[in-house]
């Protein structure tokens, strides 16, 4: 077993086998009908959210960070399809 350690799509420090085991259970979560809907779900109030030019420095911050999340679950899921290729 390669006990590696490399910097994973999170940026957090692990070896290759438990990142893409991470990536994988994202992947298995949210394959389901259900769970593809929440995901959608989550997309819509985060990254296609739109602010206008009024929206204050802790808001626009707070919601970077929602945005964040949900597209690290969306890189999780691709590589966990790249890897089973």
């Amino acid at each position: 077993m390669n006990n590696r350690v490399n910097i994973g799509i999170d940026g957090i420090q692990r070896t290759k086998e438990r990142d893409l085991q991470i990536s994988l259970i994202a992947a298995e979560l949210f394959s389901s009908p259900s769970g593809k809907e929440f995901l959608r779900y989550l997309r819509s109030i985060t990254i296609e959210m739109v602010h206008g030019p009024n929206v204050v420095s802790e808001e626009l911050r707070h919601h970077e960070g929602q945005r964040y999340i949900v597209g690290l679950i969306e890189q999780r899921i691709a590589h966990a399809h790249r890897s089973k290729q």
